[in-house]
């Protein structure tokens, strides 16, 4: 006598839109266990107690879990610069905020990261992580062009400076990665960092 499919029977303990969160977390894990090259749908499916097909029902191939996981990493990382870029303080201390909240995500989540930046500079990235990967910068660009609007950040195209800002936050981020920073502790790095950025950014004194 054939016995119970208990993979089958574990596909109907997830309801509609369950399953598709439940394996995002379990990939979310695997990828910070093992990397990448550690996920596929059938170990998914398999360490969630469901079919080998099951997973097909969300994901078409690996490629779509990896850019649904990279979309999910940048609307995580988007929802924390926009509250640090709105938070109560001036320009300069939500500017502070932002990068804070960079470094911060970069130094809890270095796998999803990676993935996040691999997955947006594909031959062919979708339109969703074109549109999320971009969105950083602009809500950097949105906190340069309010410092220019109070005269607290220098003339310029406040997308290139963005552009700048990010690329000195992202640096420091890859160098406390890379556990390049020696014994310098990673508050102090960053807020020697901000402090150099802000200066940079500050609008010249007006001549007396």
């Amino acid at each position: 006598m054939r016995g119970p499919v208990v993979a089958d029977t574990a596909d109907t303990t997830y309801h509609h839109g369950n399953l598709r969160a439940a394996l995002l977390e379990r990939a979310a894990a695997v990828l910070a266990e093992s990397g990448p090259d550690g996920l596929s749908l059938r170990a998914l499916a398999r360490d969630l107690g469901v079919s080998h097909a099951a997973p097909s029902r969300h994901f078409r191939d690996r490629r779509a879990l990896l850019d649904a996981l990279a979309a999910d990493g940048f609307t995580e990382l988007n929802r924390r610069l926009s509250e640090a870029a709105g938070a109560p303080g001036d320009t300069e201390s939500r500017l502070t905020g932002a990068a804070r909240a960079y470094v911060r995500f970069a130094v809890e989540r270095p796998a999803l990261l990676g993935l996040m930046f691999a997955a947006k500079t594909e031959q062919d990235p979708t339109s969703c992580l074109r549109e999320l990967g971009h969105e950083s910068l602009r809500l950097a660009a949105a906190l340069v062009e309010q410092g220019q609007r109070e005269g607290l950040v220098r003339p310029g195209d406040p997308h290139r400076l963005a552009q700048v800002a990010f690329s000195t936050v992202h640096g420091l981020a890859t160098l406390a990665l890379g556990s390049l920073l020696d014994d310098t502790p990673l508050d102090e790095a960053l807020d020697l960092a901000v402090d150099v950025l802000l200066h940079g950014l500050r609008a010249p004194a007006a001549s007396v």
